[in-house]
């Protein structure tokens, strides 16, 4: 068990860290003795999170599909904590759309298609490319590692849903670059990994009806109710301390399978 790692004394970026998946994330980060910078929009709660969560968290104003946004944070990692070990893309956005509306004879938006693809696949792969330039200048330990990605993927990469053509491509996206990320970056002892989440109660779920949070919640074979981010943000940091686990994607979805 020498090998095994441990988060405390990391440095990690997390996207998307002011709310939901990653906010839970940041949080657990900052409990396990890590540092942490929240990439979020400007609009985002992203200071207030990072204030409340003290000196070992820092925000950064970040578009993720932004080259100078994602250099700026990835800087103020380095200034403010000395290094990158950790880059966890929870950053995301979807479109609930058909292919085609006979009713109104009206196609998919291409514009709504192309910015999910271009949040969800080009801004997760944007982050990945800039962070680890940084964490490949640290010291390697024992095992020759020197850092990890961790991706958001969900189970509609695998089960998409009437109306998820957009997200569901985009998903799928993240789950197809992880191998040969992976590949890419292992002369460097860097890991990638994804986590391909089920129904969660996440804000945009828990805006939904109580009585149509109960009804998704049943659809889990078990335990029977969504998700809790704290789940996800366990896994992360699980994924961060063991070495072995590279170039895998991982469902986090009590057994379920979506229906149509």
């Amino acid at each position: 068990m020498a090998n095994i790692r441990s988060v405390k004394g990391m440095v990690g970026l997390v996207t998307g860290g002011a709310s939901g998946l990653g906010r839970a994330t940041v949080e657990r980060l900052i409990s396990q003795g890590a540092s942490a910078v929240i990439l979020d929009l400007p609009s985002s709660d992203g200071h207030k999170v990072a204030a409340a969560l003290g000196d070992r968290c820092a925000f950064a104003p970040t578009d993720v599909t932004s080259e100078s946004d994602v250099r700026s944070a990835v800087d103020l990692a380095k200034e403010k904590y000395g290094k990158v070990d950790l880059a966890v893309n929870c950053a995301g956005i979807a479109v609930a759309v058909k292919t085609y509306n006979f009713k109104k004879d009206l196609p998919h938006s291409l514009e709504d298609f192309t910015r999910v693809i271009t949040v969800n696949i080009a801004g997760t792969f944007n982050v990945i490319r800039l962070a680890v330039g940084e964490m490949g200048r640290n010291e390697p330990d024992a095992d020759g590692h020197r850092g990890c990605i961790i991706n958001t993927a969900s189970v509609a990469a695998y089960d998409g849903q009437v109306g998820q053509a957009a997200y569901s491509a985009s998903k799928g996206g993240i789950v197809g670059m992880t191998l040969p990320i992976a590949r890419d970056l292992a002369p460097m002892g860097i890991r990638v990994v994804t986590i391909a989440p089920g129904l969660f109660s996440t804000p945009l779920l828990a805006g939904l009806p109580e009585k149509v949070q109960s009804f998704l919640a049943r659809q889990v074979p078990f335990p029977s109710r969504l998700g809790d981010p704290a789940e996800f943000a366990h896994l992360v940091t699980a994924i961060a301390e063991n070495p072995m686990i590279n170039g895998e994607v991982i469902r986090l979805d009590g057994a379920i399978r979506m229906q149509p």
